[in-house]
């Protein structure tokens, strides 16, 4: 493709609105094409923070994930291959992009601003990508190589090759942003979505014919043994069948594992999602051993419900052809009524282990949570807990888990011992009567011996998926929260670009917040914490928050923040509604430093921990302004005992702070992200009076709005 012609399917800003829409339809991410808002320039200008607020607010619209990405020169050819679809500002002014439908090794696809689709060379878009950083560094590599002597032939290739040597490890000045569907969607949608069901489809197909061509071999090979002799063409036949088994065989097995690898991938990715929508609350009061144990329960749990999942699906499948078989064969009616039976004797079995294994997985956990919890708590054990008592819970949880643990093997080991070798005791009972009678029905007794060994094959596999998916099922109640709470990250997302709410933050005609009869009762709580709660803070404010313990001064302090929604009532910012400005804007414009056993250092560098809700990797200005306000706040003396400064690893396993320290250090993390209101939730009360003077003043001095929350 020419130059020009590639340069006439680019897109213009003006235009992006009308581009997300038909890629997301064409790419089946969503399944209409909905209107968005067009990208509004501030006098016709174009900087960065435009195209990524108005990004989030198309995402939000379209119900879809907008990832920024970067990459460096040498990675260009890999990203092309699977970077579809994605929108691509290329390099300039003004800025244009590229919607790239579908990558690939040789050619990719676009979207032109004529909503038709173009295949085009990777290599053109190669060129357009890198060309900037390539005629920057094409000057130097020319005159060292015309230095050197190199012959015009080989001179091209020779700076090509420099270029590229030189370029490895830089980042290509081109911002890109891939679109996935969103991972809040309904889980059936991205199962569709995916090649699972295409792969389950030629599993079942492959299964059946591998079973087909067992029932033919084995009505084969026992006619010929029931009548007491064996020709040549029938064993030939018979082998022939078998090998023809084995590709079958071969399909089947790797179909289910692509089914496995690709389900297990989505229930993760949604997982992991999931638990990034949990709200404080929702996390706060579970203790370290009750997510141990989520983890544990959601690793196995993907495989277990697959494993069990597939093989008992494929087993009911076997079933039923065995009921058919049966029925043809020499016990007709009766015996099939009998593999009913079994069957149904099963399935009660399997159910009773089914609530065996609820109180088995209830003990399990409960003992994994106190040892846990016993662990991390050890020290005050030591101090306050007598001795001889150490053990007395373990040992109760120990017996417990051993009671439930007997149960749970008792049925399992009529499940897996009785049940699926009984069958062919009881199978055989079908037949005892065409087998006295000594009746010449050798073909229809071959039939039914197959149906029976086809039936106690099909039990067993039933077995084992059924324990497999029990299992799994047990285990899903401590994780099925976290995957549905994968549904919320829509609600979590902002109605509004950030430039609007700055608007209203500048013409000063509203309260930075302001709440109206707000009313706020915690889980499963008989009474509201707080009800009928008015109030406005102005920019500028200083206000002092004193009250008794649970009183209610840090739920309200929740409120403010973001951190919990209200019952009911107005909860405004800027004059804004709350569920428009949505919690994640929310929280970038009132920032809180919570309570001391709320907060956190998290094992990294002590610049990290300071910037963590500012910008990072921090820019030179970020460092600086971190600085001034660790000198305001009275650590300079604790910058110097670092070893490596800034840079110094703090945490519980690193360098550790006092708690006047880390009070100081939330306040600085809660300074340095230029909030319109701050919140300090008893921040002040671990200092000595020499540090929280000067913290005071400092707070005082910077803060554009300050709620500051203590005891009387």
């Amino acid at each position: 493709m020419s130059h020009s012609k590639l340069t006439s399917c680019l897109w213009s800003p003006a235009k992006l609105h009308e581009a997300l829409p038909w890629m997301t339809l064409q790419s089946k991410i969503t399944e209409h094409a909905e209107k968005i808002q067009p990208l509004c320039l501030n006098n016709n200008t174009f900087d960065d923070s435009s195209i990524d607020q108005w990004m989030e607010l198309a995402a939000v619209t379209l119900k879809i994930e907008v990832i920024p990405i970067e990459w460096r020169y040498s990675e260009t050819l890999d990203m092309l291959r699977c970077i579809g679809p994605s929108l691509i500002q290329l390099p300039g002014t003004p800025p244009l992009f590229l919607a790239v439908l579908q990558g690939g090794k040789r050619r990719v696809k676009i979207l032109g601003p004529d909503l038709e689709k173009y295949s085009i060379p990777r290599q053109d878009v190669l060129k357009i990508l890198t060309a900037p950083l390539q005629q920057a560094a094409a000057g130097p590599a020319t005159r060292i190589l015309e230095r050197a002597g190199i012959s015009e032939e080989r001179i091209k290739e020779s700076i090509q090759a420099l270029v590229d040597e030189q370029l490895s490890n830089t980042p290509v000045q081109t911002r890109c942003w891939l679109l996935r569907a969103s991972l809040g969607e309904p889980f059936h949608k991205q199962i569709r979505r995916s090649s699972v069901i295409p792969a389950l489809a030629g599993s079942f197909g492959a299964h059946i014919m591998v079973q087909t061509l067992m029932i033919c071999s084995w009505w084969l090979i026992g006619r010929q043994a029931l009548a007491g002799h064996f020709t040549y063409a029938t064993v030939t036949a018979w082998a022939l069948l078998l090998f023809t088994i084995i590709p079958f065989q071969l399909l089947d097995r790797w179909l289910q594992g692509l089914i496995s690898i690709k389900i297990g991938e989505l229930f993760k990715r949604r997982l992991l999602h999931g638990i990034l929508q949990l709200e404080p609350e929702e996390v706060r009061h579970q203790g370290s051993g009750q997510f141990l144990g989520i983890i544990m329960e959601a690793e196995s749990l993907s495989a277990l419900a697959l494993e069990g999942g597939l093989g008992a699906g494929l087993a009911v499948i076997q079933l039923i052809i065995a009921l058919g078989i049966l029925l043809i064969g020499v016990g007709g009616l009766p015996h099939a009524a009998l593999l009913a039976f079994w069957s149904g004797l099963t399935a009660y079995f399997c159910f009773k282990y089914y609530r065996r294994s609820k109180q088995w997985i209830t003990a399990y956990q409960d003992m994994s949570n106190d040892m846990t919890e016993g662990m991390i708590g050890y020290r005050t054990r030591l101090v306050q807990e007598e001795s001889a008592r150490w053990h007395d819970r373990e040992r109760e949880f120990l017996r417990n888990y051993v009671r439930m643990s007997n149960k749970l093997d008792s049925v399992a080991l009529i499940i897996r011992g009785f049940l699926g070798r009984g069958w062919y005791i009881f199978g055989l009972l079908g037949i005892l009567p065409a087998f006295l009678s000594k009746t010449d029905n050798s073909d229809a007794m071959a039939v039914s011996i197959a149906g029976i060994l086809l039936a106690a094959q099909a039990l067993n596999q039933l077995i084992a998926g059924a324990t497999s998916a029990i299992n799994a099922l047990t285990g899903s109640e401590q994780v099925l929260p976290l995957f549905n709470a994968a549904t919320r990250s829509s609600k979590k997302k902002t109605h509004l670009l950030p430039s609007f709410l700055n608007q209203a933050a500048s013409s000063q005609q509203h309260p930075v917040v302001s709440f109206q009869d707000t009313t706020f009762r915690y889980p499963e709580a008989a009474l509201p914490a707080l009800s009928g709660c008015t109030g406005e803070i102005l920019s500028n404010s200083r206000i002092l928050l004193q009250g008794p313990s649970g009183g209610g001064k840090s739920t309200l302090a929740g409120l403010l923040t973001g951190l919990r929604t209200p019952e009911s009532g107005q909860l405004r910012l800027w004059g804004i509604e709350h569920g428009l400005v949505g919690p994640d804007l929310w929280r970038t414009r009132v920032v809180a430093a919570p309570q001391f056993h709320e907060n956190h250092i998290i094992t990294e560098t002590f610049s990290f921990n300071l910037l963590m809700g500012r910008n990072w990797p921090p820019e030179p200005e970020d460092l600086e302004a971190a600085s001034e306000i660790c000198m305001e706040l009275g650590l300079k003396e604790l910058l110097e005992r670092l070893p490596a400064g800034f840079q110094q690893m703090v945490g519980e396993s690193a360098w550790r702070l006092s708690h006047g320290e880390q009070s100081r250090l939330y306040i600085a993390r809660a300074l340095l992200q230029h909030a319109d209101l701050i919140v300090l939730d008893e921040s002040f009360a671990a200092l000595d009076p020499e540090n929280f003077e000067l913290a005071l003043d400092c707070v005082l001095r910077r803060a554009p709005a300050l709620v500051v929350i203590a005891h009387p």
